[in-house]
Order: structure tokens, then C-alpha cells, then sequence
């Protein structure tokens, strides 16, 4: 656990925020992009600290190094409707410009061909963000598709993630919010919190709801389970950080945080599990996957037992 000192040695995504200029979300993703050295060495840890005196290099327009196949338990259930998959931190969903080829999406078409599952094109229906892991389900027909979106539209899914927040969060919680794109300082936020709500609610603006419950206490943070209702971009980490518990990892909602920050190479977050409808035969279905191993290593390092 790392305190806000202030002569500590700066996480590279830090020296690289101020060294070009850019966002902490720009300057994560830099680094975890592949794009940036350290004295001449790849760094693919945004939270890795530097030394005084070390020679940073950010090139934008680098390649991305490729992540290479899933492994084959990355396949958590698969038929001709239905694929979903463990997927990994520092994976993205789908591509987020053209010509990125390491996505979630086609690497787990890949692996499904190998294992002679067909070659069906996978359907987007929800996504992940990059550094969160965990389960999520891809449609392999049209029909599936339709179906799957329409459950997700009408929050028929259920969704249980696990998370690491700073602080003690000690009873359970329905937190409910606006969304807007910019809550008045550049961030995305809950409507009427970063600044008093003037007016109506904006156009923009979409309806979050987030339920939380406390697992166990850690030092200077809790592990907490969070089940949405709904499924907005970035909704648990808002929702988190505006409560006063922001994920263990943020880069970005953390701002308002004053007290210790707990340093880990990304948003402490995993999808443990997703339930839903079975597009064809309208039977329920759920599928659980525990939190990788730097998850778990966090969990250990805060029970005080590594």
C-alpha cells in the first residue's frame, strides 16, 4: 500500500501526464499501449514507479505489441448461438480504431475456430472496459443478437462484479444517479454531484443504478460485490469514487479522493458473473469466473498474508 508521499518516485503514467500533456487516461493507455520506454525498455505498467533522472520516451504512433491467443479455458460455454468468455485485463472488448486487431472479440473467434466451433462472426452485445475482467457473453447469429440486446436493454441480465475499493465501506448500498458525458470538469459523472444541478435533467444523461455490498475489510480498503441494474460506461468506478470509494487502481475518478492511495497496475474490477435468457431455448443460464491472479495478489497484499 502506497501513501501520497510527497518526495515518493512518480508512476510512469504520471511522468508521462506531465511530460506530453495528456489526460491520465491518455497517459495510461500510452503506457499500457506499449508506447512508452524507460531508459530504452518497454514499460506496459502504467503504475510502475521511475527513478530520479530516467529517460522517458512516448511514441503515439508505435505499434502495439500483440497479446497472443486466448488460452482455451478462456472458452467459458460456447454452442451455435451463444459464445461467452473469461476475458483478460488490458484486453480490449472490441477494436477502438481501425486496424487494431488485439480485441477480445477476435481472438475469441480465433480460439472457437481451433477448437472446431465454426468460424461465425461474434455479435458485440456488452462490453468491458480494457482493464476489467471477468465474463461476457457474444451473440453468433443475428437472431441471438436481437435477443441478447433486447434482455440487456430491458436490464434483464444480471451482472455481479467483485471489486477493491479504498476505504471501509461498511453496509450495503443502492446507489442511483444521472450519467452525463461531463459532469463540468471534463469527467463523466452523476448529474447534480460535482456541481449543484441547475434545470432539468440533460438530454444526454442516462439513468445508472448501482447496488453494493461489502465481502470483507482489508487494510485501507474494502473487497465489495456490485450488482447493476443497469450498465453504463464507467458506471461502478463513478458511482465508487462519488460514494468516497474510489477502485483500487483508478487513474481517473480519483481526483476528490484525499486519503492514502493504494497503488495497483490497473482498476481493481472483475465480472465474476453473468446470467441471462438463452436466445433459442429460453432457459435461464449463468456462468461464474474468479478473479485472476493480480486480482487475487491484490487481495492477499491487503489481508496482510503475502
Amino acid at each position: 500500500m502506497a501513501g501520497a508521499q510527497p518526495d515518493r518516485e512518480p508512476t510512469v503514467a504520471e511522468a508521462v501526464r506531465a511530460q506530453a500533456g495528456v489526460s491520465w487516461s491518455r497517459a495510461k493507455r500510452l503506457v499500457s499501449d506499449g508506447r512508452v520506454t524507460v531508459d530504452g525498455e518497454k514499460c506496459l505498467d502504467p503504475a510502475a514507479r521511475v527513478h530520479a533522472g530516467a529517460v522517458i520516451s512516448v511514441d503515439a504512433q508505435a505499434a502495439r505489441p500483440r497479446a497472443g491467443a486466448l488460452p482455451e479455458g478462456a472458452i467459458v460455454f460456447h454452442d451455435r448461438d451463444v459464445a461467452v468468455v473469461d476475458k483478460p485485463a488490458g484486453m480490449l472488448s472490441v477494436a477502438d480504431e481501425a486496424g487494431n486487431k488485439d480485441t477480445l472479440v477476435l481472438h475469441a473467434r480465433t480460439l472457437l475456430r481451433r477448437m472446431g466451433a465454426g468460424d461465425a462472426a461474434l455479435g458485440v452485445v456488452h462490453r468491458l472496459d480494457r482493464d476489467t475482467s471477468g465474463v461476457i457473453a457474444f451473440a453468433r447469429n443475428a437472431t441471438a443478437q436481437r435477443a441478447l440486446a433486447a434482455q440487456f436493454r430491458a436490464h434483464d441480465v444480471e451482472r455481479a462484479y467483485h471489486a477493491i475499493v479504498h476505504g471501509a465501506l461498511a453496509a450495503p448500498e443502492r446507489i442511483e444517479s444521472d450519467l452525463v458525458p461531463d459532469r463540468g470538469d471534463g469527467l463523466r459523472g452523476s448529474h447534480g454531484h460535482f456541481r449543484r444541478a441547475r434545470g432539468n435533467i440533460p438530454a444526454d444523461a442516462r439513468h445508472a443504478v448501482t447496488n453494493v455490498a461489502p465481502l470483507e475489510a482489508l487494510r485501507g480498503a474494502t473487497l465489495v460485490e456490485c450488482r447493476l441494474e443497469t450498465g453504463r460506461q464507467h458506471q461502478i468506478r463513478i458511482h465508487l469514487a462519488e460514494r468516497g470509494h474510489p477502485l483500487v487502481g483508478e487513474q481517473v475518478y480519483i481526483r476528490d479522493y484525499a486519503g492514502p492511495k493504494i497503488a495497483a497496475g490497473r482498476v481493481m474490477l472483475h465480472a465474476r458473473s453473468l446470467g441471462f435468457m438463452h436466445p433459442r431455448t429460453g432457459e435461464h443460464v449463468s456462468f461464474v469466473r474468479e478473479a485472476p491472479q493480480d486480482f487475487l495478489a491484490m487481495l492477499s497484499a491487503l489481508r496482510g498474508t503475502r
